[in-house]
């Protein structure tokens, strides 16, 4: 079986970090020990890499995640949705509201100011 042919990132019209018009893949690497502000700190391959400052124990870090997306998209909580990676340092997470344009922008915006 052959898997469909990769494209480039200058063939999609949004960049790495827009994977369809409502999905995010969002990386967290766990600060150990977790210090400083929550923070976007780039991107990795085509996700985004998001430090968190809480600790990923009982959900804290999902919490955390949920809370911190919904603030840089300008979204309540209930519009965003861990997807896949509860457990995981690599998030799935769907963000409603939000066209790949925005996002685009909104994170474009974050990642230019580093």
């Amino acid at each position: 079986m052959r898997s469909a042919p990769r494209t480039s990132a200058a063939n999609r019209p949004l960049g790495p970090r827009a994977q369809s018009a409502r999905r995010r893949r969002i990386i967290r690497r766990a600060c150990h020990p977790p210090v400083g502000p929550h923070r976007v700190a780039g991107e990795r391959g085509d996700a985004l890499l998001v430090r968190l400052a809480a600790p990923p124990v009982d959900g804290a870090a999902n919490d955390a995640l949920v809370e911190y997306l919904a603030d840089i998209f300008a979204r309540p909580k209930r519009d965003v949705t861990l997807l896949s990676g509860h457990a995981s340092r690599d998030k799935l997470v769907a963000i409603a509201g939000v066209t790949p344009a925005q996002a685009a922008g909104i994170l474009g915006a974050i990642l230019s100011r580093q």
